[in-house]
């Protein structure tokens, strides 16, 4: 049993509804349009199955919390090792502003995540086992 509350869960379910939907607006019309190059049609499909899995999130959100730390992380290590530095160097140009302003749309998902949850259920927690046990 889990002692995440209502509140919490729905809050997460919102987080999952936000990122399922916004999404499903921005890019599977990109999908369903004209070809593009390489690593944008990578990306494309990368976001539609985040998108996918997120709606999977709205009915387990606990299950589905790897989701939002991948979407939490990535976004984090993006602005540390992309954005930041162009914006010490003064070189952002509007390609990077406008990711960055999609990144910190996820603020919502730190501040949404159960943190005791997380921290007991992927960290403190023992993992699965290696191997299994010998019959005896």
């Amino acid at each position: 049993m889990n002692d995440v509350s209502l509140f919490r869960m729905n809050l997460l379910r919102a987080v999952y509804l936000l990122i399922g939907v916004g999404l499903a607006v921005n890019v599977w019309p990109q999908l369903a349009g004209a070809p593009v190059e390489l690593m944008q049609g990578v990306v494309n499909c990368m976001l539609a199955v985040v998108g996918l899995l997120a709606f999977v999130g709205v009915r387990h959100p606990l299950r589905m919390l790897p989701l939002l730390l991948w979407e939490m992380l990535w976004k984090a290590l993006w602005v540390l090792l992309v954005a930041l530095p162009a914006w010490r160097a003064g070189t952002m140009d509007e390609g990077i502003a406008a990711t960055l302003f999609a990144c910190a749309v996820g603020i919502v998902v730190p501040l949404a995540l159960p943190w005791s949850y997380v921290w007991r259920r992927y960290v403190a927690e023992a993992g699965e086992p290696w191997r299994r046990h010998a019959v005896q």
